[in-house]
């Protein structure tokens, strides 16, 4: 990517606006908002479940039992907790219960063989479960059944915040109105059983609940079904010892209920041939009807909260098979650039041809570059290729032009213009320029010796009309140096070695890059018509038949941003100029030859690695915290430390092709954190500037004067 630098008060630039968009960060937001809040509703309503068996661990120890009445122990199983009372089914009746669903496979089975035998139950549904299968909580309402609370994610009442208990009491009635129009005043709390097992934290919570209006119901046979016992155990623990009236437990979900199913089946008939008949609980114990209407309010909060839960579920699911397939990309992308770099490396070995020893013209476009032009220059003289140094000063305010020809420096020119803007500096170095052999560098950039000489010498194939050279972070001593060092050693050399391959190479940089003259007159030098000049002039020459390939032994040092704010501002650049070459060559996608290998594998790589991927990011970093949180954690730590191990196989492998220390690559798991974030917030505004049409000024990078002249020995061309 290029490093722009200019401002421009008249001509051309004039007419460009820097548009504030605040809209997009406001949408954004509010996405980012939404998504969490059906994140955090599924993940409480899927995640927060408890799924042990009730009875499975007995929570209660009867010594705490101090506080519960003993008319309340002794008495019946539906509790009115506010006032003391109690009241049990009368004799010869069977109130049979079922908890934990509605289920979508036993929950139809159960209502089936209920139909069959003309019996009413009454189920006490879990509200997660209701709003995920509202048509059988309809079901169970239509054909004369009862329902009931049994909280919403099967929580222990018992244990939870004051705040929690409210809230699994709340939403599973919200979710029952939404899904049946009605309410329901029973409740049965998970982990509960028969009246003397109660204990103060469970006589707590049914006096809590009976003063938000609800009836506790607890059991005085338990089928311990949920055990499988076997259906012959189930029919034995299910059925009666005298006479006297049960409120029996059973389950319609939680696990496989094929033996309560058949159990079922056989406790029916039985039990009405022994004279007993099947009630809900209200008709049980002789309450009023318990169904009262819900409130058009309630009954749109409900259908609001299944909405959402089922949106959410459908929604995370899609999510799911998206971050999949980027994961599988990433893997992908990886496995592709490690065997293109070794490829490159082994393609790299044989000459390109004769060896170039022509002259070469070298073009520095300046404005406002007298912290570092001198050290700039001075390293272009110090080439073993010979070199002629055109210094095009592009308006400088800062005495850039005075500072060069002040130095008196032989094969040096300065040219002098009015401020234009990059593209038309250049373009006046290309006019001047006496060979054609042209090299492009910033005024920022420090040479290697042998930068140029190597360069330049894939232009002994006549197919070859650009190179790019191997541009190197210099300021690379704090952690966004060292990140930035990683980016280009990894992201954007490892890409360019896999550009090369297949021939598709999207940009030259700006800080080093070589044309042949008579490239850059076919396509007409370079345009203005982007941010991003080196990647549209790039595009060009391929879409005009050259080949563009990449010399990683041509290196030369450049400075890197060293705020965040300065880094931003260059990175939203580079992106924004970016989308508007790939929109600006889109031809290239449905050409041939050379034009048609840049669209269908450089533009279509660069689509899906630096805009649609990251503009997902936002939803990884979400969904990683969802994971964190409701989910295995060590499990998701597990799969971000396998993809930070394959970023640091890559970091290794790359750094020890470009000769670099891998010491630098201790900040990589940091980098995630800040820097990544950065990156992908830097494309949501670039995509979001691109669809609003607004422009953006050319903007000029901050030096710091850290730039020094590699220590070598003068070559010929001193």
């Amino acid at each position: 990517m290029s490093k722009n630098r200019r401002r421009s008060p008249r001509g051309r630039h004039s007419s460009m606006r820097n548009v504030p968009l605040r809209t997009h960060w406001l949408l954004l937001t509010v996405l980012v908002v939404t998504l969490s809040g059906a994140l955090l509703l599924q993940g409480y309503a899927h995640h927060m479940f408890d799924a042990t068996p009730d009875g499975a661990a007995p929570r209660t120890d009867p010594a705490s039992a101090a506080a519960v009445p003993e008319e309340i122990r002794s008495g019946g199983p539906v509790i009115e907790g506010a006032a003391g009372r109690t009241a049990r089914p009368a004799p010869h009746t069977i109130a049979l219960t079922f908890d934990d669903g509605p289920d979508p496979r036993w929950t139809p089975k159960i209502l089936d063989v209920l139909r069959r035998h003309q019996a009413h139950a009454t189920f006490f549904t879990v509200g997660a479960q209701v709003s995920a299968h509202p048509e059988l909580a309809r079901r169970i309402v239509a054909e004369g059944h009862q329902i009931g609370v049994h909280t919403f994610t099967h929580t222990d009442l018992g244990a939870a915040s004051d705040w929690r208990r409210s809230l699994e009491l709340h939403e599973t009635q919200l979710a029952i109105a939404g899904a049946t129009g009605i309410t329901t005043p029973l409740l049965r709390p998970p982990y509960s059983s028969t009246n003397d097992a109660l204990g103060d934290v469970d006589w707590h919570t049914a006096v809590r609940a009976g003063q938000e209006g609800y009836l506790t119901v607890l059991t005085t046979q338990d089928s311990e079904d949920w055990r499988r016992p076997g259906v012959a155990e189930i029919l034995a623990r299910s059925t009666p010892r005298g006479a006297d009236g049960q409120v029996l437990l059973m389950h319609d979900a939680g696990g496989d209920r094929s033996q309560t199913v058949a159990a079922l089946e056989q406790l029916l008939p039985n039990l009405k041939a022994a004279g007993f008949r099947f009630a809900t609980v209200s008709d049980a114990v002789g309450l009023p009807s318990a169904a009262p209407p819900a409130t058009s309010v309630d009954r749109w909060q409900g259908l609001a909260l299944i909405n959402v839960l089922r949106a959410s579920d459908w929604f995370l699911g899609a999510l799911s098979w998206l971050l999949w397939a980027a994961g599988a990309l990433s893997v992908l992308r990886a496995v592709a650039v490690f065997v293109a770099a070794r490829r490159h490396v082994r393609t790299r070995r044989r000459p390109w041809g004769r060896q170039i020893t022509e002259p070469v013209s070298v073009i520095v476009p300046a404005y406002n570059e007298s912290a570092g032009i001198e050290t700039a220059v001075r390293s272009l003289l110090a080439s073993d290729h010979p070199v002629e140094i055109i210094v095009v000063d592009d308006g400088s305010t800062d005495g850039t032009a005075d500072l060069v020809e002040s130095l008196h420096l032989p094969r040096v020119r300065v040219i002098r213009q009015q401020n234009a803007g990059k593209p038309a500096a250049l373009n006046t170095g290309i006019r001047a320029a006496s060979y054609d052999l042209l090299v492009m560098v910033d005024g920022d950039t420090v040479f290697e010796p042998d930068a140029v000489r190597m360069i330049v010498q894939p232009f002994a194939h006549r197919r070859v009309g650009a190179v790019s050279g191997n541009a190197k972070v210099v300021n690379r001593g704090g952690l966004l140096g060292r990140w930035q060092h990683i980016e280009y050693v990894v992201g954007f050399n490892l890409d360019r070695r896999l550009f090369d391959l297949a021939e598709c190479m999207p940009t030259v940089p700006g800080a080093v890059g070589a044309f042949r003259r008579e490239a850059l007159l076919r396509v007409g030098g370079v345009s203005d018509t982007t941010l991003a000049e080196d990647t549209d002039l790039t595009m060009a020459l391929c879409r005009d038949g050259w080949r563009v390939v990449y010399e990683e032994r041509a290196i030369a040092w450049t400075e890197a941003p060293a705020s965040l704010g300065a880094l931003w501002k260059q990175r939203y650049r580079w992106c924004y100029g970016t989308l508007q070459a790939m929109w600006k060559h889109r031809g290239a996608l449905t050409q041939r030859g050379q034009a048609g290998k840049l669209g269908r594998r450089g533009l279509l790589y660069l689509l899906m690695f630096q805009v649609l991927l990251p503009l997902l990011a936002p939803v990884v970093d979400v969904m990683a915290v969802f994971g964190l949180v409701f989910l295995d954690p060590v499990r998701i730590l597990g799969l971000w430390g396998a993809f930070l191990l394959l970023q640091v196989l890559m970091g290794l492998y790359a750094f020890r092709l470009d000769g670099e220390r891998p010491g630098a690559l201790w900040s990589l798991p940091l980098q995630q954190f800040v820097y990544r974030q950065l990156m992908y917030l830097v494309v949501i505004q670039s995509v979001f500037t691109a669809i609003a049409g607004s422009r953006l000024r050319w903007q000029r990078m901050e030096r710091y004067g850290s730039l020094r002249i590699p220590a070598a020995p003068a070559g010929p061309g001193a």
